[in-house]
């Protein structure tokens, strides 16, 4: 996918996440059938995959620095199956 979208900025708050997802949201609506993934199902499966496939070798190599240590993944996951309700 060629995306006007970019994830390689530092996103170093709560607000600057939302932001992002905000843009993500928007990406979506805008060109949502040139996704890769453009149903539920196709991007979570896809999510799954990178996060698997994109261990420390690879975020060195494509963002250039080491992959941050113990990253909230909790809060990750809450966030998403809060939005599975949440109005």
């Amino acid at each position: 996918m060629s995306s006007p979208l970019r994830a390689d900025e530092s996103i170093a708050s709560q607000e600057a996440f939302v932001v992002f997802l905000a843009r993500l949201t928007e990406d979506y609506r805008q060109r949502g059938e040139k996704w890769e993934n453009p149903t539920l199902e196709q991007f979570l499966e896809a999510l799954a995959a990178w996060v698997a496939d994109a261990g420390p070798s690879w975020y060195e190599r494509h963002q250039g620095e080491t992959l941050p240590r113990g990253g909230n993944w909790t809060y990750f996951a809450q966030a998403l199956m809060a939005a599975t309700l949440y109005e």
